[in-house]
């Protein structure tokens, strides 16, 4: 085995640890954080893998040390959703990256993609928080960013803030005027917020965070290698500069459990 593969696994245990849950908080009909009786030590934007035993595991980011704030969207979290105080899950990580905020930061989040960047905001290093969300009774953290940040809100159908989506904004909160510029949310959102700090020329400054499917999270599978680079989103990820993502399948395409383009 490769030396630095071998420091890989040494580094990052391939067995979940094992935690209790002690508190369940619905902060809304679809999202559920779920408190945990161990602190990890995580940078802003990093991820763990949570075992949902019998079920499955998947990558999740952490909302604080010791929890994780989970949307239901599929299998796996709705049996996480029917779990309680008492019960226990597996963790994984922390994993990747993270963010690397530097002089003024502007965060964007859409939807569930608030969660890395409200561990971001909490940390103090944010200066303008724009987050977006179909409808206000889907929005989370919003008390506690306003708290924190120079906070703004879009939501879809206007219940809330702007009537429009996060990028609206951008036309009232100018990019240009940040030195970094933190992205997470819809795939769709993200490729659209590109888009725009493309059209300024200032891509570099962006740093998004890629969703992509994962299988093990230390870089040995290769199952959420992206396009054109084939660089992992598990470990040379989950956070990546515009420009590295400007000529790339963000907004386009991704890969699923087979590694098929869908």
């Amino acid at each position: 085995m490769p030396l630095k593969l071998w420091g890989v696994l040494m580094n990052n245990s391939a067995m979940p640890e094992i935690v209790t849950i002690t508190i369940v908080l619905e902060e809304s009909p679809s999202i559920k954080t779920f408190v945990f009786d161990k602190l990890f030590n995580f940078k802003p934007g990093q991820f763990c893998m949570v075992w949902i035993p019998g079920v499955d595991e998947i990558p999740m980011a952490f909302s604080a040390a010791n929890s994780i704030t989970v949307m239901k969207v599929g299998d796996a979290t709705e049996a996480l959703f029917n779990l309680k105080a008492g019960d226990k899950i597996g963790i994984r990580g922390p994993f990747g990256n993270g963010f690397s905020a530097k002089g003024k930061v502007l965060a964007i989040a859409g939807g569930i993609g608030v969660t890395p960047l409200f561990t971001l905001a909490a940390s103090g290093e944010v200066d303008t928080f724009i987050l977006g969300a179909k409808t206000k009774s889907d929005m989370i953290f919003a008390d506690d960013l306003a708290k924190v940040t120079d906070l703004h809100i879009a939501t879809d159908d206007g219940t809330a803030g702007y009537h429009g989506f996060v990028t609206g904004l951008l036309d009232e909160i100018k990019p240009e005027d940040y030195d970094t510029i933190c992205v997470c949310g819809p795939e769709m959102m993200m490729f659209g917020i590109l888009k725009i700090l493309k059209d300024k020329g200032i891509e570099t400054r962006g740093q998004f965070s890629m969703h992509r499917y994962m299988k093990c999270a230390i870089g040995v599978c290769g199952s959420c290698c992206i396009d054109p680079t084939g660089q992992r989103a598990c470990t040379d990820g989950p956070i990546f500069t515009g420009d590295i993502l400007a000529h790339g399948e963000l907004g386009k395409h991704h890969r699923g459990a087979s590694g098929k383009r869908e």
